[in-house]
């Protein structure tokens, strides 16, 4: 349908379609359009953090309805990665029912929800009208042994970060003082996720452990939610140059999230703030290595983590204007919503 069709017969549908509702809000119909025509995948994407709520559709599935089914889908983002960490000495047990009842709410709905388990199931013309999730974890406590990845694996995981903010067997996280790098078992862990064809994800890590990380793999390693240090002097959790070039020559990609102060370190922060990350890291790395990974759900995290624009169901077409507005083509922001972690999950995965 030629554009003019498409503003003479969408708005007129119905006054509160999502696109009306789109353009209502500033959202230029080129970037709808865009978005549209993108395959977006957000790395770190959450269905909900009402926890609660995530509670009662994992437990008792037929209570996801098609109205939540469909804020989803008009958010514009086609694959989800709803990982979370679980710092505790409990973690196997926890983690191993934390996918029980994913894929309980998953197999409960398959007309709504993909398993991505290959790169595949990436593609728009698999998913069809459905969403994708990824099972990944924010951090590896749950493993304590090398037999534990095959076992994860079977359930459906496809993607584990090394360390969450403290130190496990693997690693060193961002929050800890004298960062000794990737340990031995941590080593042999890099190898076997190499191996099984499970992705490697770096978000959280201490520098020596991230840099340690990305030398021992021989496939891609991912930094799926973190931002440009550079940008953010004095945030541990973000990333240097240094790490973020040493992914992106190994085929990785930074996913880069709008959490109010991982953007920068004071305020007042804007959108105009997130955006000059991705100039950074495209000025850096290329747009060939650089994503979205929100570290949101649809809803926002709230006033002090929240940046305005960024907080709403419709953030990926406002971020799809901005980059518009920053001079990028069509193809570079495609890559930027997801072709780029669709190719490199492509290339872990096998």
């Amino acid at each position: 349908m030629h554009r003019r069709q498409f503003l003479g017969c969408g708005i007129s549908l119905c006054a509160a379609s999502p696109f009306s509702r789109l353009l209502a809000a500033g959202i230029s119909t080129h970037a709808i359009d865009l978005v549209k025509q993108s395959n977006v995948i957000d790395m770190l994407g959450l269905l909900t953090l009402n926890w609660s709520l995530l509670e009662r559709w994992q437990t008792t599935p037929e209570r996801f309805t098609e109205t939540d089914f469909k804020k989803l889908r008009d958010s514009g983002i086609g694959v989800f990665h709803p990982a979370v960490a679980f710092e505790d000495a409990r973690a196997y047990d926890i983690t191993r029912d934390w996918f029980v009842k994913w894929n309980r709410l998953i197999d409960h709905h398959p007309q709504w929800f993909v398993r991505v388990e290959c790169a595949d199931d990436l593609k728009p013309a698999k998913r069809g009208n459905r969403i994708g999730i990824i099972l990944g974890m924010q951090d590896a406590n749950h493993l304590r042994g090398l037999d534990d990845l095959d076992a994860f694996y079977r359930m459906g995981q496809r993607l584990t970060q090394v360390t969450y903010n403290s130190t496990n067997r693997l690693g060193a996280g961002c929050m800890v003082a004298g960062d000794r790098g990737l340990t031995r078992f941590g080593t042999a862990v890099v190898a076997k996720m190499n191996d099984i064809g499970m992705a490697i994800d770096v978000s959280h890590c201490g520098e020596k452990t991230t840099l340690d990380t990305i030398a021992a793999s021989r496939k891609p390693v991912l930094i799926t939610h973190s931002n440009c240090k550079a940008l953010a002097r004095g945030v541990p959790r973000c990333k240097t140059d240094e790490a973020i070039v040493a992914a992106a020559k190994k085929g990785g990609v930074i996913g880069l999230t709008g959490v109010r102060h991982f953007v920068k370190a004071g305020d007042p922060v804007t959108i105009e703030d997130a955006l000059n990350h991705f100039d950074h890291a495209v000025k850096l790395v290329g747009v060939e290595h650089v994503g979205l990974g929100s570290d949101f759900d649809l809803d926002g995290r709230g006033p002090k983590a929240d940046i305005a624009g960024l907080n709403r169901e419709d953030r990926v077409f406002g971020l799809a204007d901005g980059l518009m507005r920053r001079g990028y083509g069509d193809a570079d922001i495609r890559l930027m919503l997801g072709g780029n972690f669709e190719r490199a999950m492509g290339e872990i995965w096998g």
